[in-house]
């Protein structure tokens, strides 16, 4: 089960962080959510182009506001207007990126990234390119586990998304998936609105360096 802050130590964090350098990321870790977005400044050019992958996590810390500024080319998914087939368009740019922005659904203690999609326009570009991944992700997506990755997937963020969004799955009603007891990742609802669908787990990078984690120590996203 998923820690509560007050519960992840310095020592615990300084496991994390180990754990993904040892798996090939870099990371590096900033106390306060005002940081982040000078965080990940820092990895990026000027007019570096640049896809996000949707996350409350990048809003609540001003980074979407960042990539926004004009000093990038920024691919913008949430333009107003745009047709079915413009936004799968604007989506599938993400491959071609120079910098693919995102959050994560859990990080183990052993330095693992855990993430469920139900599009899969985020998980894709995380494993194949974009030269560059940055991850920004609050202590409170922390895990003991994959096991325990999963269980917070199922109990937290996978019912807090379809809630936010106002659609109609159990999770929704109940606060937690159906098949939050069950050891089996892909267990749960067969409803459309279903968002849990396709899960990745990042390992030891064979490119290192590629993926970089900005790990900020305040409760961020879901």
């Amino acid at each position: 089960m998923q820690n509560s802050l007050t519960e992840i130590s310095s020592d615990c964090i300084q496991t994390v962080m180990d754990g993904l350098r040892k798996n090939n990321m870099d990371v590096q870790y900033v106390p306060h959510k005002e940081e982040a977005a000078a965080a990940v400044a820092s990895l990026l050019k000027e007019g570096d182009t640049i896809a996000v992958g949707g996350s409350v996590t990048l809003e609540e810390t001003g980074v979407l506001e960042l990539v926004q500024n004009g000093r990038y080319h920024f691919i913008d998914r949430y333009e107003d207007g745009l047709s079915d087939r413009e936004r799968k368009d604007r989506l599938t740019e993400a491959f071609r990126s120079d910098v693919f922005l995102c959050s994560a659904n859990a990080i183990t203690k052993n330095g693992e990234i855990y993430q469920v999609d139900g599009l899969s326009n985020r998980i894709a570009p995380l494993v194949f390119g974009p030269d560059s991944v940055i991850i920004v992700a609050g202590i409170n997506k922390i895990a003991a586990d994959i096991e325990a990755a999963v269980y917070r997937v199922k109990t937290v963020t996978v019912p807090a998304i379809v809630k936010r969004r106002g659609l109609d799955a159990p999770c929704a009603r109940l606060g937690s998936c159906i098949a939050a007891d069950q050891k089996n990742m892909a267990s749960g609802c067969m409803c459309d609105a279903r968002r849990c669908c396709n899960y990745l787990v990042l390992g030891r990078q064979r490119v290192k360096g590629r993926i970089k984690v900005i790990l900020v120590g305040e409760s961020l996203g879901f």
